[in-house]
């Protein structure tokens, strides 16, 4: 990623970020740039960074399987990861020799809580034999219980390369609604008393974890919109609820939308996805016009801040760890994960 002068900076995130305040911003970076080089460190900036910080620091941006195959293949000694927990563990388990920081240590995430280890254990002894996919937004010890990872760009790929007549998909119940109807696969959800195990005719069991920021999006907000712009394309995030994605025009990865955008020629688009997200695709095409309905900032997303990523360089902190045999396990599933191209095709 080519690093921006401040002018060029200034004209990118006009009307986004105040000029003030990215004066202030913009010598917090440099610093950090300064110290990058003199550390042999590379910075990774998940796609829901605030936009001062994604158009600045970054070397390498985009979704959880980017930034993973980046993460697996850096020769850097140190990565810095601007995302949240479980993204930067990822980074660990495919670097075990690597130091991996992550500026702060409140950047959790409220659907990777939603599940533990125990309860794949647990979900495993109720349907033994049945091959386990669990989505990336999950921390360490869950993907070690795990068959295999995927993200949301190839979520459907791995599930399809299984090539098994049930699979357990873990923890995104909205996730796991949407590959369910895209695949044609019945599904039921043991936790939330929807089927169990005796029942008949199911081929995926799901989990009751959520998104905090996409479950908050309703086909209310995308009928509000189209009644004020009925020409507008509203791209949804597979978070969202089934209904959402059904009544959205598009529904795909973080780097799916961005790539819709690029490519297509609407007369305006709405994302519905976390605030910031929407905040730097507008500052990437600002010939394109957006309708914003931004309800919440990712609150954990949002514990990233330059200063506390200046700090994660200079103090060396927070080191992320992750036992070991743990590790090995959760690698045999990401790097299944990585190894699946978004057609089911293997690199």
């Amino acid at each position: 990623m080519t690093h921006l002068s401040f002018d060029q900076l200034k004209d990118r995130l006009a009307g986004i970020v105040p000029e003030f305040e990215l004066e202030a911003k913009f010598e917090i970076a440099q610093e950090i740039l300064e110290l990058k080089r003199e550390k042999n460190a590379v910075i990774l900036g998940h796609n829901y960074m605030e936009p001062a910080l994604f158009h600045i620091i970054p070397d390498y941006t985009g979704d959880s399987l980017e930034l993973s195959r980046v993460a697996a293949r850096t020769d850097a000694e140190i990565i810095v990861f601007c995302g949240v927990r479980f993204m930067a563990e990822t980074a660990k388990i495919l670097n075990p020799g690597k130091t991996v920081l992550l500026p702060s240590t409140k950047a959790g995430c409220s659907l990777a809580a939603s599940i533990t280890a125990e309860d794949v254990r647990r979900l495993k002894e109720r349907f033994p034999g049945v091959p386990v996919v669990t989505y990336v937004n999950t921390y360490a010890d869950v993907k070690a219980e795990s068959d295999v990872c995927c993200t949301s760009s190839n979520a459907v790929a791995v599930v399809e390369s299984l090539q098994s007549d049930t699979v357990i998909f873990l923890p995104d119940e909205y996730l796991a609604r949407n590959i369910a109807r895209e695949t044609g696969k019945r599904i039921i959800f043991p936790t939330l008393d929807e089927g169990a195990p005796g029942e008949l005719g199911y081929e995926m069991i799901g989990w009751h974890g959520r998104c905090e920021v996409h479950e908050r999006y309703t086909v209310q907000d995308i009928e509000d919109v189209r009644r004020m712009f009925p020409d507008v394309v509203i791209l949804s995030h597979p978070e969202c609820s089934p209904e959402v994605v059904e009544a959205s025009d598009f529904a795909g990865s973080t780097t799916a939308m961005i790539r819709y955008v690029e490519k297509s020629n609407a007369p305006r688009y709405l994302l519905l996805t976390e605030c910031s997200m929407g905040d730097n695709v507008m500052a990437a095409y600002p010939e394109k016009e957006f309708v914003r309905l931004c309800t919440v900032r990712c609150p954990h997303m949002n514990q990233i801040t330059l200063e506390d990523t200046l700090n994660a360089l200079k103090l060396g902190r927070h080191v992320i760890e992750v036992p070991e045999d743990i590790r090995v396990r959760a690698a045999k599933a990401l790097e299944r994960m990585i190894a699946i191209g978004p057609n089911g095709k293997r690199d």
